[in-house]
């Protein structure tokens, strides 16, 4: 695992070979972009995929391929279209730009965030052709004033103004309120035009056994505890920690063997400000939360990150060689039982739960925002790609899991 690897560009690479699957699904994007090109309506078509099932991967080659024909090949149908590929995450962005860099046919200026382009499409009275949407399922689904998008929808609007629209979507990726997308509210925008649905499965990201991995869905979606699979540590790394500090240090080590380890958190801590960070203490582990990065290189990738702690908005849709992952204050285990239960009152990520004025059924509004808090913890769950280590604020939490490890035979003689 040498620097190449580890570089989130040669990750979503449009160089990065395809699986027969993957390879198929591009060639069928691009029959249908090129049906719907100069149709009387805009068509979409969405992939679906859970979180490491490649979904990046497929749209980094489809874009390039476009916008090759686009500028170089005079008898493809997509010759002197104008297309962008669309992404709200900078951090992501930040990657697609510096791909750009490097090949000819991609400009960075074809690498948008939505609102920057519905803006600028509509300050210069024009539309685009094809308009590729990685991680929709961050677009805006209500206005967002404050960000400059006066419309209610990010989706609605862009089809407005393209001819072709390609979109990637996970629903146990939507975390916040402003964004909030179901399966049912995606399809209730699709269905109205020429649309076509794909969905991809397999795991490409973590090495871990698929028993693992639905474990872990397990504990996101039915909030249930279970026995892990014996196979858990099966090529992969899995561990479970009763001290913070411990499995920090351990991570540490990860990150001086082969980079790319980094310690992540739900949210749920007091913002109390030291030496101007924000700080998460458990026991003797202190370590303060990541920082907004201004630079180019994404957060995971800056050797400084190891002392902090990263949150979903700075490594969701990338990869990490290790991650050590702390189960905040808000997910706790109902005493007595195996159950889970999201404890909304300890929360802290203030922007995530706004307000919406189509949701009026207090009911429904707490069953989403305790949706949207396990959602966060399926994506750190989905980083590690060769080891996860887990580690619980709640007291009976973390004595169950380290329970279910040890009767799993999955303990380590030597913790290194």
């Amino acid at each position: 695992m040498g620097e190449l690897t580890n570089a989130a560009v040669e990750k979503l690479s449009p160089l990065k070979r395809l699986t027969p699957e993957q390879e198929g699904l591009v060639e069928d994007i691009l029959a249908f972009a090129g049906q719907h090109i100069t149709g009387a309506f805009p068509a979409v078509y969405t992939v679906y995929g859970d979180a490491g099932t490649g979904k990046s991967v497929v749209l980094s080659q489809l874009f390039d391929r476009l916008q090759r024909a686009a500028r170089h090949d005079q008898t493809s149908p997509f010759y002197g279209t104008t297309n962008y590929f669309l992404v709200n995450h900078p951090e992501i962005l930040k990657v697609y730009r510096e791909i750009a860099g490097s090949r000819p046919e991609l400009l960075k200026k074809d690498f948008a965030r939505p609102t920057s382009l519905i803006n600028q499409l509509d300050k210069q009275g024009r539309t685009i052709d094809v308009a590729v949407i990685d991680e929709a399922h961050l677009l805006l689904s209500k206005a967002d004033h404050y960000n400059n998008f006066y419309h209610d929808n990010q989706l609605v609007e862009i089809i407005k103004r393209a001819k072709v629209v390609v979109i990637v979507f996970d629903q146990y990726q939507v975390l916040r309120m402003k964004s909030l997308w179901t399966p049912e509210r995606l399809r209730a925008i699709t269905d109205r035009y020429p649309h076509r649905e794909y969905q991809l499965r397999r795991m490409f990201r973590m090495t871990a056994s698929p028993e693992l991995v639905q474990w872990f869905n397990r504990f996101t979606n039915d909030y249930c505890l279970s026995a892990f699979p014996k196979n858990a540590r099966h090529h992969y790394d899995f561990r479970v920690y009763d001290d913070a500090e411990a499995m920090r240090q351990a991570i540490v080590r990860r990150n001086q063997e082969v980079g790319l380890s980094r310690i992540l958190s739900t949210s749920g801590y007091p913002s109390t400000l030291d030496g101007g960070k924000h700080y998460i203490q458990e026991g003797r582990f202190k370590m303060p939360w990541d920082q907004y990065n201004y630079t180019t290189t994404p957060w995971a990738e800056l050797p400084q990150t190891i002392n902090e702690v990263g949150s979903i908005y700075t490594c969701q849709g990338f990869d990490l060689n290790y991650t050590g992952i702390i189960i905040g204050p808000p997910i706790s285990q109902v005493p007595g039982s195996r159950a889970l239960q999201v404890n909304l009152d300890k929360y802290t990520d203030s922007e995530a739960f706004k307000k919406r004025a189509d949701l009026t059924d207090p009911k429904t509004v707490t069953k989403l925002e305790k949706r949207m808090i396990m959602n966060s913890l399926n994506v750190l769950f989905k980083r590690g790609v060769y080891g996860t280590y887990l580690y619980a604020h709640d007291p009976l939490l973390r004595r169950t899991l380290r329970q279910l490890f040890n009767q799993a035979g999955l303990a380590i003689p030597q913790e290194y």
